[in-house]
């Protein structure tokens, strides 16, 4: 079955290091922090029981750097089947104690065991059977899943009481463990990757050592099934799904990929021979695989060991191109959180990339200037070609004078046959315009539109003409890009075609550097716009005719414009 990432749970700034520590070894989890209480987490919550209670009935595993009994309390009006509940495990503030609370079907003291060793110290083990045994019959370790886990309360009942087992099948973590392993043993323990009828006596363990490979795009979910019951192997015991990288895109390999719970992995043409089934469920078995069933697109190979996916082929490569929005935290969604999160690599202009924050650690950074956008967009894909999960970093929306479409105009223009096996995401963000707007009012309440008002990319007389006929149309006109260092004639150009069609007294909006340290919303009327009022960490709103003020008490105003027009 797939994983759920775990959660690990903070209530003040202490606990954050030994957080810090165990996701360390866990990069896959998410900090959750108290609002208020902590910061540098990936997300805050303010009220602790509903946000634990949420995550434990999604089955995620929780990890509590807090007292062992406010996670029971808070969670046992949800604890009713210890087959389903997820691992649930208290850490002292300090890192001294890990205590395993639920989940022993789930593997709660091997996760506890792991965070005990990153921690220097031991896990809090209580299971009687893992205690005597050294090992963890109802919770096995990667690469091998318990067929009948209901029948395996009364069968470790029985060893405990003295009865004696014979297993059918080889496993390290069995041979290697005291059990009361006996070939005339009353109590069995099968391993095996084929459909078997378990007993109360009998418990059947199927190792994930089954390959499937699929060689064409024209394969089917049914007919895979339909060799899987023709060869009799269990679909627990399928490793993963495997196929050359040409087909990487294809929907079939992923959701063959979903059905089975496990991953889907590529080999590049480099890798193989040729890309025939066979050749490619051999290349995944490695030495010693034998092949059990083939045709001309699919194969099953079974290896002499559990397989592991991660150390065969590559993942198919993802490219994801984000908005973080202005700047603040806050601003930034939940999506593009876990996005960060699940990267390898981040690409982007420095400035943009430091406003990741907590969420780089760890990633491989790649930083360019701010005008290099083709020459990044070459790299991301080139790096998500080789199995990276690559995160473009805009600020604002990547689809609003930002990365995707540079992205998308490389693909057009400067395509490679290696980009087609990428998985390419856009995840939108808050733009500037908007964050401008929420800071005063609802200048954008009506129909509105954005020009840059930067000249490198596109001719002055284009952006000329579009300011004519946006003023002309009675549009609200957010500015993007006002004035650099290079350029400052523009925006008085801009201004005063603009008074041509509005009045001198139209409200304008400058914001500045939103969401980040130094920022700052004014408004000005249209004949005090200037150059040296803005820069390129400005967005400007200009209203049309019909945008008004409203004096506050505090000194302040809000400008709006209204959904009716007179």
């Amino acid at each position: 079955m797939n994983k759920v990432a775990p959660a690990v749970i903070v209530l003040s700034q202490n606990s954050v290091a030994v957080a810090r520590k165990i996701i360390s070894v866990l990069p896959e989890a998410t900090l959750y922090g108290l609002a208020d209480r902590t910061s540098g987490v990936d997300v805050s919550f303010t009220n602790f029981g509903e946000t634990l209670r949420e995550l434990f009935a999604q089955g995620t595993p929780l990890i509590g750097i807090c007292a062992a009994g406010i996670l029971i309390r808070t969670l046992a009006p949800l604890i009713a089947d210890k087959r389903q509940e997820p691992p649930v495990l208290a850490v002292a503030e300090d890192g001294s104690a890990v205590v395993p609370l639920l989940g022993g079907l789930n593997g709660v003291n091997d996760l506890a065991r792991r965070i005990a060793e990153i921690m220097d110290t031991q896990a809090a083990i209580t299971t009687t059977g893992d205690i005597r045994f050294r090992t963890a019959l109802l919770s096995p370790p990667p690469g091998y899943y318990l067929a009948n886990p209901e029948d395996a309360k009364k069968f470790i009942s029985d060893l405990l009481a003295g009865a004696q087992v014979k297993l059918e099948g080889t496993a390290p973590w069995l041979t290697n463990s005291q059990l009361p392993i006996n070939p005339d043993g009353n109590l069995t323990i099968r391993l095996t990757e084929h459909r078997v009828t378990s007993t109360a006596e009998c418990l059947v363990y199927h190792p994930q050592t089954v390959a499937i490979a699929i060689a064409h795009a024209d394969v089917t979910l049914d007919s895979v099934q339909k060799l899987l019951v023709n060869t009799n192997i269990a679909p627990a015991s399928i490793a993963g799904i495997f196929a050359p990288i040409t087909i990487a895109a294809q929907p079939i390999i992923h959701t063959l990929a979903k059905t089975y719970g496990v991953p889907a992995r590529f080999f590049t043409t480099n890798q193989l021979d040729n890309t025939l089934a066979e050749t490619i469920a051999l290349a995944a078995t490695g030495a010693g695989g034998q092949l059990i069933d083939q045709s001309s697109q699919i194969a099953i190979a079974i290896s002499p060991q559990p397989i592991d996916p991660n150390n065969i082929g590559q993942p198919q490569g993802r490219l994801a191109i984000i908005g973080t929005g202005p700047g603040s935290s806050q601003w930034m969604s939940p999506e593009v959180k876990e996005i960060l999160k699940s990267a390898t690599d981040l690409v982007g202009y420095k400035t943009y990339l430091d406003l990741v924050g907590a969420l780089a650690a760890g990633k491989q950074r790649h930083e360019s200037d701010n005008r290099e956008e083709i020459a990044r967009a070459i790299m991301a894909l080139d790096l998500a070609a080789t199995g990276r999960y690559v995160v473009v970093v805009s600020s604002g929306d990547p689809g609003i004078y930002a990365m995707a479409a540079a992205v998308f105009e490389v693909l057009d223009h400067h395509h490679k046959p290696e980009w087609n096996s990428i998985d390419i995401h856009v995840a939108p963000g808050i733009s500037a315009m908007q964050a401008a707007a929420a800071a005063v009012g609802a200048p954008l309440g009506h129909d509105f539109c954005a020009i840059s008002l930067s000249d490198i990319l596109k001719p002055w007389a284009i952006i000329t003409q579009r300011i004519v006929a946006a003023a002309q149309a009675d549009f609200v006109i957010a500015f993007y890009n006002p004035v650099s260092k290079e350029r400052s004639w523009q925006l008085a150009d801009a201004r005063d075609i603009l008074l041509r069609y509005r009045t001198p007294n139209t409200p304008v909006v400058l914001a500045r550097n939103l969401g980040r340290p130094g920022q700052s919303v004014k408004v000005i009327t249209l004949d005090q716009l200037a150059p040296d009022v803005s820069d390129m960490r400005t967005v400007i709103i200009v209203g049309s005719s019909q945008t008004r003020t409203i004096k506050r008490s505090n000194g302040g105003v809000y400008v709006y414009t209204p959904r009716r027009y007179k």
